[in-house]
């Protein structure tokens, strides 16, 4: 990829820090920037979802990893993006010039073996050092197999991984969207003149089938998901993604590129919105129905609202007494940083401090609406500094990823995963039960009650001192 590609993606228009004032808020590689997440990281992340697709990692085993149920993505039909696909370079493909060949068979397998939709090819930092012609190879191989085969170049040192989700979001416009139109909506014998909208769903990955809990309302509503980029997604949605008539970007300021380049070109609407928490759903359906300038689905979605927000809130109330004063400390990044906030807040909980790590400017805005302006930010949470942290505020639960689960159980600290690896998903007005049985299970545990206790062995005057 060139310089000034990458400079054209880390410059993004649509972001509201990216101003000659804020640059520094937006994607900019430092030192040990990819530390935790390069761009080849950020690029697979956004389309692994992607279902029947093959996605192969064109370099050495290890950037590979380990694809099963890495990201805690559900499907609901394919497998195939689950099994890891990798040209496992070595040092005598490298040295002999071996791996544009190695790349070129590694499809002609796939697609003998898997007959997938499409094949996606990720390029590494060895292969766009050694200088492999990703795009040449991949227009071969399609023209050789008559099968869609995309070149992903995303070597790791052109940036952190949000500058990766934008150069995944870049290729499915550049090579996928716009070749093939959708079936006709659906036409209801019943209502003849019920009017079905097609809309996208953009950075919505379905981690714990959050997804799922949010399409019955759009089903009602009359809202046709063409596309939900990439969660559960299939890659001949993907190619219909330029007929939707709106858009929202869910939770993901990474792939801004794709929404306003599908409005540059198709003249489609888009709008920022989150899914976590009663109010934030509220807000994206009416959103969509501004949007769409439709009276009789205005109309529709304030009775679905009323009737949802009334279900809820009666749902809600009982936990809400239990969890009324508890207070959290939140680890996570991006949107999450604040969404989350938003969600718990609703539900009684008190957010003494957040992860900010791999936020953006716009995020730490939202969190400092929420939280107030001395909302104390975190950009680095190693173990020790999220304890004292804990000890500080006062926090009665640890809301974080699954690799911080360790860290809070051995402070005998009630913990929640709010990460990709977590089996519960918690968007949607449902998704706000879930999350707040959860909390309610982690911090009413009648396990803390007993490793906070004195071991009996322990002397009486040691217990007392």
């Amino acid at each position: 990829m060139k310089t000034s590609d990458i400079a054209a993606l880390k410059n993004e228009p649509a972001c509201a820090h990216n101003t000659q004032q804020a640059k520094s808020g937006c994607a900019r590689p430092t030192p040990g920037a990819a530390a935790g997440g390069c761009a080849f990281d950020g690029a697979q992340i956004a389309l692994l979802p992607i279902a029947d697709v093959a996605h192969i990692v064109h370099g050495p085993i290890a950037c590979a990893g380990n694809s099963w149920d890495n990201r805690g993505t559900r499907s609901s039909g394919p497998a195939l993006f689950k099994l890891g696909m990798t040209t496992d370079l070595n040092e005598q493909d490298v040295i002999m010039g071996r791996s544009e060949k190695r790349l070129f068979h590694g499809i002609k397998q796939a697609i003998d073996r898997y007959s997938p939709a499409a094949i996606f090819v990720y390029s590494t930092c060895v292969t766009a050092l050694i200088g492999d012609d990703l795009e040449a190879i991949c227009k071969a191989a399609a023209e050789r197999w008559g099968l869609p085969v995309i070149p992903i170049d995303s070597a790791g040192f052109y940036g952190s991984k949000n500058l990766g989700n934008r150069i995944a979001g870049e290729a499915m416009v550049k090579y996928v969207v716009g070749s093939r139109e959708p079936e006709p909506p659906p036409v209801d014998p019943a209502r003849p003149s019920f009017k079905v909208h097609d809309i996208n769903l953009i950075g919505e990955y379905n981690i714990a089938g959050d997804l799922w809990n949010t399409l019955p309302l759009f089903d009602e509503l009359g809202l046709r998901v063409l596309c939900s980029l990439s969660g559960d997604a299939r890659f001949r949605e993907i190619q219909t993604m330029h007929r939707a008539e709106a858009n929202m970007v869910v939770c993901s300021r990474a792939m801004l590129n794709v929404a306003r380049k599908l409005q540059e070109r198709f003249g489609a609407p888009w709008f920022e919105g989150s899914f976590y928490g009663v109010h934030d759903v509220s807000a994206a359906l009416r959103e969509f129905a501004r949007l769409l300038n439709d009276a009789d689905l205005t109309r529709r979605t304030e009775a679905l609202i009323a009737r949802e927000e009334a279900q809820i809130q009666a749902a809600l109330a009982p936990w809400r007494e239990r969890l009324q004063g508890q207070r959290a400390l939140l680890y996570t990044g991006g949107v999450k940083s604040w969404s989350i906030v938003s969600a718990l807040q609703e539900l009684g909980v008190t957010v003494v401090a957040t992860g900010t790590k791999k936020s953006t400017e716009e995020d730490k805005a939202r969190i400092r609406d929420l939280m107030g302006e001395e909302a104390h930010l975190i950009e680095e949470g190693n173990p020790r500094s999220l304890l004292d942290l804990a000890c500080a505020y006062q926090a009665d639960i640890l809301i974080a990823g699954g690799r911080n689960l360790y860290t809070a159980l051995k402070a005998r600290l009630p913990f929640l995963d709010v990460n990709q690896e977590r089996e519960h998903g918690y968007a949607g007005y449902r998704g706000m039960i879930t999350l707040a049985r959860e909390l309610t299970r982690s911090l009413e545990s009648p396990i803390w009650a007993a490793v906070r206790r004195p071991a009996p062995w322990m002397p009486m005057e040691a217990t007392h001192g």
